[in-house]
């Protein structure tokens, strides 16, 4: 299962990976960041959240709502997720890239 907000990919998986624990900041824990405006996607329920080679998963033991500043609120089910940056592909300059939010 895929679910998208903006331009967080969120992607379910069967099991978290062994990482290093990602601690909850004061606005909650934050999935992503915008280059531009700072806002950012962010979960304020109680999660686990660890972090290998630059990639973010989340486990959820409840149904969490992911919240943004500029786009819809979204509920994501209980269960295991990574987490991932939507990437447009340039087919002139033959390379992928971030979509920036």
């Amino acid at each position: 299962m895929f679910l998208q907000q903006g331009d967080v990919l969120i992607k379910s998986i069967d099991r978290l990976p062994i990482g290093k624990k990602v601690d909850r900041k004061e606005r909650g824990y934050v999935l992503a960041e915008g280059e531009a405006t700072g806002h950012a996607h962010t979960i304020e329920e109680e999660i686990k959240m660890v972090e290998v080679d630059g990639i973010l998963y989340v486990g959820c033991e409840t149904d969490v709502i992911i919240k943004h500043e500029e786009h819809g609120a979204i509920t994501i089910p209980a269960g295991n997720y990574q987490i991932g940056i939507v990437q447009e592909y340039d087919h002139f300059a033959e390379e992928a890239k971030n979509v920036a939010d």
